[in-house]
């Protein structure tokens, strides 16, 4: 119950972009917490419009997080970030190619 005076709070009017940030940036293996600060809205909020578009639990294929902060940049095409740049996409299984190895 809200105290006398106090205002009601604002419902959110769910975007079609939003809804598509929170299913990528949950297939990207983000936490609530980040995706919250993403949409700038509030944590509880994001989970339940995510329960409300099925997109609740990590799917299959979310990338794992990697918090390595000190580690070294990865080069061009690295299977990690090709991998988690192209899943779910058509070139899911294309590997990466250099200038130099298209024809």
């Amino acid at each position: 119950m809200f105290a006398v005076g106090s205002p009601m709070p604002r419902k959110t009017v769910w975007t079609e972009g939003q809804d598509t940030q929170i299913r990528r940036l949950r297939t990207e293996g983000a936490s609530w917490d980040v995706i919250a600060l993403a949409l700038s809205l509030a944590r509880w909020t994001v989970i339940e419009r995510a329960r409300a578009i099925g997109a609740e639990r990590l799917p299959p294929n979310a990338a794992e997080v990697l918090d390595e902060a000190d580690r070294e940049p990865l080069p061009a095409g690295h299977a990690d970030t090709w991998g988690a740049i192209n899943r779910g996409t058509g070139l899911e299984d294309v590997p990466f190619q250099t200038p130099g190895m298209i024809r």
